[in-house]
């Protein structure tokens, strides 16, 4: 299987990458720098200047983009949309690191963890930025996407356990009340999802056993 993980300098994907390879997937680093994954594999390019022909041949796209100051955050919502023209009525599928901030917490998927009073100001930001890219995804019929949302605590030097529960679109805690997961094992879940799963045009999410 024929994998390309976008911004895979990063720490989710370096870690996805890195999970691919063991699994002796055909890993492809798209990076903007010098490559630092353990990818052998790279195509060294701006996101947004990535082409159809940049992806064509590929069996699934991770879009590990991450934007945390405030004038790039709308950069959440314009790559998605440069990734989803590209592979835009092709089998590629699209799979996204999403975050935690835009799963629901109540039955009727009309509140979000974001608009808790518990939930820290200072990431409310960039949980509004992820999930209207989350919105204007769902509104993709033309591209096999699905977004991947961790658990609330997100831990980027956790620890690889191997295990998780695969959750929907609500935020769902563990046996022990909590909600969290890894780095490393989020990325056992993306893996996961690309060789085994078939949540096309879903929103998924994952947490720690």
């Amino acid at each position: 299987m024929k994998i390309a993980v976008v911004c895979a300098n990063g720490k989710a994907g370096s870690l996805i990458v890195k999970e691919a390879v063991e699994r002796s997937l055909d890993v492809t680093a798209v990076v903007r720098g010098e490559n630092k994954s353990v990818a052998e594999k790279v195509i060294q390019k701006d996101l947004f200047d990535l082409t159809e022909k940049d992806l064509e041949g590929f069996d699934a796209v991770v879009d590990a983009f991450g934007a945390w100051t405030e004038d790039q955050l709308p950069k959440h919502s314009t790559s998605l949309k440069h990734l989803c023209d590209i592979l835009s009525g092709t089998d590629t599928r699209l799979l996204v690191v999403g975050g935690a901030g835009s799963l629901y917490v109540n039955p009727e998927h009309t509140v979000c963890v974001y608009e808790g009073a518990d939930f820290p100001p200072m990431f409310v930001p960039l949980a509004k930025a992820q999930g209207k890219a989350l919105e204007e995804l769902r509104e993709r019929n033309d591209v096999k996407w699905t977004f991947i949302s961790p658990a609330g605590d997100f831990q980027a030097e956790g620890e690889r356990t191997g295990e998780y529960i695969l959750a929907g679109e609500e935020l769902t805690l563990n046996s022990k009340g909590e909600s969290v997961i890894s780095y490393a094992d989020y990325a056992i879940a993306m893996v996961d999802e690309i060789t085994d799963g078939d949540h096309i045009q879903q929103r998924i999410s994952v947490v720690r056993k």
